[in-house]
Formats: structure tokens, C-alpha cells, sequence
């Protein structure tokens, strides 16, 4: 759970390589292209310009690059040609790049064409959550911190935070200890430990928290239908707080 600093090299440079993919495909992001195309990019982007691996094509049978999660999906949308982004649509993109063996997992949200109001201050309210997890973040801290923090800005602003899904622990392993739940009160679970490395990925939902799995296996929705919100980072404790290893250039964190 604790890396070393020769690991940690390796887990900046994945995160790099991750954020890297989010950066490139932005301005792709628009009315008219199609998931699947997404998908394309990114996998060409990650195998023939990174000479890295997209971790999750054959991760437990899935067969794409990225997560696609649009609107009412909370996670793991599976990309479609058939899913064509239009106005008003609100877009999770989700990413994990494996380079020598260590992983960097990263997702961002995209407003498509002209917004509206409800889904542009969802967004914003969810990643305000990931940014005070991220503050809160040290060691000597706890992941009930972190969940406590999220939980409490979002229902704050009237939002509910999904529950059956949570951040976890990675390395070169891409899923595991710890897990890191989005919810929760101050001062309880795991103490936080310099050099642990892992994610924080609030999915905050504009109705209920409750979310129902498709057909396929894979994606999840809201049980009601209405939209949800998502934004991921990896994140590396260090001696006084936290180093975002997949941090995007528009970012100041």
C-alpha cells in the first residue's frame, strides 16, 4: 500500500500520460461525434503516441479504452458509434493508462455545446467535492475525512452522493486497497499514511443516490433518470498533504 520512491516515479508518470489523454481529446469533445470515435482517439492516442497501455481494454471482459458515462449514467457508459453527443448533453470521460506496469486513472466531465443551468452547477458542485477531498488529504488524516468532506458540500447544494461506488487504491495493481468511500463521518477508517497512493471519484447526482446496472453488465444509472456528475483523480500522500498525479494544465491545484 505504501510506495517507494522508485514506484513513485513510475506512478507520476502514469498519471502524467493520464491527464495527458483527458488534455488531448478535448477539443474532440463535441455535438455531432459519436462515443465510439472518442474511444477511438484515445486508444490510438495511448498505444501509437504514449507507447503505453490502456488499462482498461480486457480489464473483467471490458473491451474499450475509456468510460463514457452521459448524463444519467453514473459509470462505466461502455462507448457506442451509435452515441452521438448533442447539445445540453453533460459527458464523463474516464481513463486509465498503464506505462511499465503502473497505472494512472483519471476522468473529467464536459458540458457539450450549449449547457443549461442545472447541469453546468452540477458539474461544478461535483468537482468542488473532489477539490475539498484533495484539501483535506495528509497524513494523519483519515478516509472518513474525505468522505465526510464530499458528502457534505453536496448535500449542501441539495445533490445526493452515490454510495455504491467508491475511489480505491492503485498502483500496479489497478483496483486495491484502499477503498476510499465518497461519504462518511470525520476521524473514522483508515489512518492516512505518506507514500499510500489512491483515488478520489465522487459521483454526485442531481436526484436520489440510488443507481440500477444495465443489461450489459457494466453501465450504471441513476435509478430515476435524472443526470449524475463525476470527476476522478490519482492522488500520492506526501509528508504535508497531497500530490495530484493526474492533474490537467487548466488546473490549479
Amino acid at each position: 500500500m505504501i510506495k517507494t520512491k522508485k514506484e513513485i516515479e513510475k506512478m507520476r508518470v502514469a498519471g502524467r500520460l493520464a491527464s495527458e489523454v483527458l488534455e488531448m481529446i478535448t477539443p474532440y469533445v463535441v455535438p455531432g461525434i459519436s462515443t465510439g470515435e472518442l474511444d477511438k482517439i484515445c486508444h490510438d492516442y495511448i498505444q501509437d503516441t504514449q507507447k503505453a497501455i490502456p488499462a482498461n481494454v480486457g480489464y473483467k471482459g471490458y473491451e474499450k479504452t475509456i468510460c463514457s458515462s452521459l448524463n444519467q449514467v453514473i459509470c462505466h457508459g461502455i462507448p457506442s458509434y451509435e452515441r452521438i453527443l448533442k447539445n445540453g448533453d453533460i459527458l464523463n470521460i474516464d481513463v486509465t493508462v498503464k506505462k511499465d506496469g503502473w497505472h494512472g486513472d483519471t476522468s473529467k466531465m464536459f458540458l457539450i455545446g450549449k449547457s443549461q443551468p442545472h447541469n453546468e452547477r452540477l458539474v461544478r458542485v461535483a468537482q468542488e467535492c473532489l477539490y475539498r477531498a484533495i484539501d483535506v488529504v495528509k497524513p494523519g488524516t483519515y478516509l472518513g475525512d474525505i468522505g465526510s468532506a464530499i458528502q457534505t458540500h453536496a448535500e449542501s447544494n441539495h445533490y445526493s452522493v452515490v454510495e455504491d461506488y467508491c475511489g480505491h487504491g492503485i498502483g500496479e495493481v489497478y483496483h486495491e486497497d484502499p477503498q476510499v468511500l465518497h461519504y462518511g463521518r470525520t476521524e473514522t477508517g483508515l489512518e492516512i499514511q505518506e507514500g499510500m497512493c489512491f483515488t478520489i471519484e465522487p459521483m454526485v447526482n442531481l436526484g436520489k443516490k440510488e443507481t440500477k446496472t444495465l443489461r450489459d453488465g457494466w453501465t450504471v444509472e441513476t435509478k430515476d433518470g435524472k443526470n449524475s456528475a463525476q470527476w476522478e483523480h490519482t492522488l500520492l500522500v506526501t509528508k504535508r498533504g497531497c500530490e495530484v498525479l493526474t492533474k490537467r494544465k487548466e488546473e490549479n491545484l
